[in-house]
């Protein structure tokens, strides 16, 4: 498949541009295809998502399995899970031909009435979150499907950590028990929040515990995606110098989404620079950052007067390791008792996170907080 921006931001286009990751790749299929289920844990935006769909991408597995990819971020409890998992399967068998999603529909009893067909006699899963009135007999149907397809499947799930938070507290057992069951799918399970993967997975009191492989990523080696960079930007007949590569991937510590999004603004945006240097990021940067300030100041305006306060004294630190400690409060002239109720919000809403390194507090979207940062300078 042809693409006009070799740098992709959202999805999986081919091989061809998806850097690097031979080794994780490899060891992903190896994993598969030895029977184990995989816990692929590792911060958001790194690429696990891209991982996963070049693994299905490979020849082999594109000939012995039926793929599937869920994702149950947004989930809250297990009617939805339920009804992602029904979504994303019957979705996703389509490609397989017209068996291979009737065999689903036909096992899919307690949902079958609202499964509609188009005009060309495809299905359409047009089935709501209220139509799924006995989630575990819709879950035991699923995985009827799964166990008895003609060829073997693997179920990737996405943002997996969730489940921990589902209201229905036995949902990891009843999940371990079905998967257990299931000789015919094998499973990756995908997550970001690596404290709440490994208790979910290393904790001796969970369900998942020594049920499959544990597998980390790193970010992309820098040299390989330099030269991954330089191969692509040659079609331009344009390069980026090592300096400005580096200074990079240094500024968001080698997170593949945010050096995609910058390499991708280079690549589409006209310049006369032959070799990009430090300052073309830096304008690239700038213009994304002028892309977004609608939905920044849309973010910011949503907040109450402390949870703006607390967010942008974060951002001017860029990560807090206690902010409890009398320094901080004093510089943010907030109580400890207020940033305890205004950071329970941002992390709610997901515009505050914890590094798993060091459990510092910092701001979720790296873009986000360089743009609070020149607000904040910007209003001095």
């Amino acid at each position: 498949m042809y693409q006009d921006n070799p740098f992709i931001i959202e999805g999986y286009v081919a091989p061809k541009y998806f850097c690097d990751r031979e080794d994780e790749t490899r060891l992903l299929v190896e994993h598969i295809a030895n029977g184990r289920n995989v816990a692929l844990i590792a911060k958001r935006r790194l690429g696990k998502s891209g991982l996963i769909h070049n693994m299905f991408a490979q020849e082999g597995v594109q000939q012995r399995y039926n793929t599937f990819f869920i994702d149950i971020y947004e989930t809250k409890n297990l009617n939805e899970l339920v009804f992602e998992l029904g979504k994303g399967i019957l979705t996703q068998l389509k490609p397989y031909g017209r068996r291979a999603w009737e065999a689903f529909i036909s096992v899919l009893a307690s949902l079958r009435h609202t499964i509609t067909f188009n005009s060309e006699g495809l299905p359409a899963w047009s089935v709501t979150i209220g139509d799924i009135k006995h989630p575990d007999v819709t879950l035991d149907e699923i995985f009827l499907f799964l166990n008895s397809s003609d060829r073997p499947n693997i179920v990737a799930i996405d943002e997996f950590q969730v489940i921990a938070d589902y209201p229905e507290k036995t949902v990891e057992a009843a999940l371990r028990k079905r998967i257990q069951n299931c000789h015919n799918t094998r499973f990756i399970y995908s997550g970001s929040h690596r404290h709440m993967m490994s208790q979910i997975f290393a904790s001796p009191t969970r369900p998942f515990y020594n049920s499959c492989a544990l597998m980390g990523l790193d970010p992309i080696d820098r040299q390989k995606y330099l030269d991954f960079a330089n191969s692509h930007l040659a079609a331009n007949i344009q390069s980026i110098s090592e300096e400005a590569f580096c200074y990079l991937y240094d500024k968001f510590d080698g997170t593949t989404w945010y050096i995609q999004y910058v390499l991708n603004t280079l690549y589409s945006t006209p310049t006369p620079s032959i070799t990009f240097g430090k300052d073309d990021i830096d304008r690239a940067i700038g213009i994304i950052l002028q892309r977004n300030s609608f939905v920044y100041s849309s973010l910011v305006f949503m907040l109450t007067t402390k949870q703006k306060q607390l967010l942008y004294a974060i951002a001017a630190e860029k990560e807090v390791q206690a902010l409890m400690a009398q320094g901080f409060l004093e510089r943010c002239k907030m109580s400890a008792s207020t940033v305890q109720t205004a950071v329970k919000a941002l992390l709610d809403l997901d515009f505050v996170t914890r590094t798993d390194e060091t459990n510092a507090y910092v701001i979720y979207d790296r873009l986000f907080a360089i743009w609070l940062r020149e607000k904040i300078m910007n209003e001095k």
